[in-house]
């Protein structure tokens, strides 16, 4: 959505997922029991304890996937390290709750409100009185001026990477005091709470110089409960200090130290004693729950050797003490180390015992994304036919119920689950119906049995545009070979009542009318048109953090093969999946994640967007990299983010949904897990959900200490 989260990994914000976001939205008058937007589907898992059961002092080591290039997060190569440390050091004028909604940050704006509409709409800023940077100067209009004109787009020499919001502000003025700030926009705009968080120093947003690097590396000048004490390039860690000028609850930490590991790497680094929190992997955290447990022969086995049996056993033993002395020695040797490594193992579970996981949902959905630019998804019925074979509630249950977590499939395309412009709008698509997905394949011309003319030339021409890394497979895993499907599809399609909103504005012939006949039952044989087989390119992640994507994938793959869609999966290198498969539309179908926001009429508009030609002849796709949209989702996006009315901004954001389920572009499939280890004394952090971390809070037990029973800390509680 807005750059508070591009890229994937993202979709953390790297590589191919899209996630982390800033979260905000105005909050929902009169939540209610008809209240669509429901409740989160699990909240924070932070271990909360009160300050005065917390030591003073300590350094909080925590792992991160990288060292930023930057710490100016409108920058294009910021990334999730990026935002953390903003929030640790830079002023947020709205901060999130654990319901994904905006509440205002009590350390640094007192009120803020619209106080005119007409002729412009007019908003006034009270700081509170003791906010200052750490040079010691107030905190003032002269920094909210100074980040609109860099971040308005109207001076190119500033290298910004958005500027949603801050391009319709015409003027910022200060009040009738130092302590507030009067912002004057040029035309409405529904989402002003998402302006100004973070919130840099003049001295950083002054001139285009400073602001394009003079926060690469270093910030000088901050104003949160810590500093950037120092950024180690070289040895891959952050060093955040408390800020001695810091008004508010001072910090429990001393030091916090965002050290870069590898993600397979932290299960080994945490039982080291080197970090005490990190974001882990299904796999880490199912080794840690079992460390943490008492030792018993109930407990699964795991580590090294686990999964030989009995009988590999006797045999290893059998051939050590064999006759073979060669062979004998191999085996010897082998035996000696996997006693070594069994024996590492159980030394590294003995100081997991030490850490427990916290676990949430993130504030990020995983999709699938179909490209309608170009081939069979460029028919609006292929891509239906492939969203009605989908099973979303199992895949959510695949992915989400082994970590004990809510498998519930998302609804909305720009919210998520008690976010304030959630609601579930998938019946403008329809949920799964292999007889439906049929009979849309029979409609768009697709025949099982059909004649196929074989391409060598264009199959070449293909991997080459893949790329000499990818790997061609089918769900199976075998090497390039297609999945066709070999189920009898001799069925009519329904009454097609789940499109109404086809009558609403909608593509006519997106769906089946009724009586339109399936394809005969020809089970050995591919769905075809005008000689070409009905099959899709699936492009993945090869990286051992994608399994989950991989597992999902396979499991998408049988679903289509259900309805005669076949499937190729390529996996490409973690490095180049987003850049060169996703951005520039090399793909049929992928998985990634977009962040949720709670500004979706700013953030998620260029996301979908419709694409338009550019002056040099190419498409202009903004962050739409399915390249499907429509003039009315824009239409609804423009009027949604123009309305002052918090209810009716909701309502259009609701049917923009609606709409884009009914293109079928993306099909939003689960909110993606939180994992994260924490040490059991480590309080007031771990799975923050929607919620915005509170630094000043974090810490360790006292000893002798134990921590809270109740649901959350500042900033995390559900309202």
């Amino acid at each position: 959505m807005s750059q508070h989260g591009v890229g994937p990994r993202a979709v953390t914000r790297s590589a191919a997922f899209l996630t982390a976001g800033v979260l905000a939205v105005t909050a929902l008058a009169g939540c209610g029991s008809d209240d669509p937007s429901g409740k989160p589907l699990a909240g924070p898992d932070i271990q909360p304890a009160p300050r005065d059961r917390i030591s003073d002092g300590g350094t909080l080591r925590w792992a991160v996937d990288s060292v930023p290039d930057t710490l100016n997060t409108f920058q294009s190569d910021a990334d999730a390290t990026t935002t953390r440390v903003a929030q640790a050091v830079l002023p947020s004028m709205y901060r999130m709750n654990a319901s994904g909604r905006p509440e205002r940050n009590p350390d640094y704006l007192e009120s803020a409100k619209v106080v005119d509409t007409e002729p412009k709409q007019v908003v006034l800023y009270k700081l509170n009185q003791q906010a200052v940077w750490s040079d010691g100067r107030e905190i003032g209009a002269a920094d909210f001026a100074a980040q609109w004109r860099a971040l308005s787009g109207k001076d190119t020499a500033y290298w910004t990477a958005r500027n949603a919001g801050y391009d319709r502000i015409q003027k910022i003025e200060r009040g009738d005091n130092a302590l507030e700030v009067r912002v004057t926009f040029s035309r409405p705009y529904a989402d002003w709470r998402s302006l100004f968080s973070p919130l840099y120093p003049k001295d950083v947003m002054g001139t285009p110089d400073s602001f394009n690097d003079g926060a690469r590396k270093k910030l000088k000048v901050t104003a949160g409960p810590f500093t950037v004490k120092k950024v180690d390039t070289k040895g891959e860690e952050i060093s955040l200090t408390r800020n001695p000028r810091w008004w508010g609850e001072p910090a429990k930490l001393s030091e916090i130290v965002l050290r870069t590991v590898p993600r397979d790497k932290r299960a080994s680094q945490l039982a080291a004693g080197t970090l005490d929190l990190a974001e882990i992997d299904p796999s880490a955290a199912r080794r840690i729950t079992v460390a943490a447990r008492p030792h018993s022969s109930s407990s699964p086995l795991m580590g090294p050797g686990a999964d030989r049996s009995a009988a590999d056993a006797l045999h290893s033993w059998a051939v050590a003490n064999g006759s073979d002395e060669d062979a004998a020695d191999e085996e010897t040797v082998a035996r000696k180390k996997l006693r070594k490594a069994a024996v590492k193992y159980a030394r590294q579970q003995r100081a997991l015992s030490g850490f427990e996981v916290r676990k949430s949902l993130e504030p990020a959905y995983t999709q699938l994304a179909l490209n309608g630019a170009e081939g069979p998804l460029a028919d609006e019925r292929v891509r239906r036919a492939v969203a009605r074979a989908l099973d979303r509630k199992e895949l959510a249950q695949a992915v989400l119920k082994p970590l004990g977590l809510p498998a519930v499939p998302v609804g909305s395309h720009l919210a998520l689950s008690g976010q304030a412009h959630y609601a579930d709008n998938s019946g403008a698509l329809g949920g799964q119906d292999t007889k439906e997905a049929q009979a849309l394949l029979a409609d768009a011309g697709w025949v099982r049995g059909g004649p196929v003319k074989e391409e060598k030339k264009k199959d070449k021409e293909k991997e080459e545009a893949a790329g000499p890394e990818a790997e061609k497979t089918d769900d199976a895993g075998e090497d390039n070979k297609a999945h066709h499907g070999p189920d009898p599809a001799g069925h009519l399609a329904q009454d097609g009542k789940q499109y109404k909103t086809a009558h609403q504005g909608g593509v006519p012939g997106a769906y089946a009318p009724k009586g339109t006949a399936a394809p005969a039952n020809q089970e050995a044989a591919p769905l075809a048109k005008d000689g070409k087989p009905l099959t899709l390119r699936f492009v993945l992640p090869s990286g051992p953090g994608s399994q989950t994507l991989r597992t999902v994938a396979d499991r998408i793959s049988r679903m289509l093969e259900r309805v005669g869609i076949g499937t190729e999966i390529s996996k490409v290198s973690d490095e180049s999946y987003f850049k060169d498969h996703i951005a520039s539309g090399q793909y049929d179908l992928a998985l990634y994640s977009w962040p949720a926001t709670a500004f979706p009429a700013t953030d998620a508009r260029p996301v979908y967007a419709k694409p338009v030609p550019a002056a040099d002849g190419s498409l202009n796709v903004e962050q739409n990299y399915t390249r499907v949209g429509t003039d009315q989702v824009d239409q609804l996006f423009d009027e949604a983010v123009a309305t002052l009315d918090e209810g009716e901004s909701r309502s259009l954001i609701r049917k923009a949904d609606s709409r884009i389920w009914a293109a079928a572009g993306s099909i939003p499939l689960f909110q993606r897990p939180q994992l994260l280890a924490a040490r059991k004394n480590l309080v007031n952090t771990g799975a923050f959900g929607f919620g915005t971390p509170v630094y000043e809070d974090m810490g360790f037990l006292k000893k002798g200490a134990k921590p809270a029973s109740g649901p959350s800390a500042k900033g995390s509680a559900a309202p």
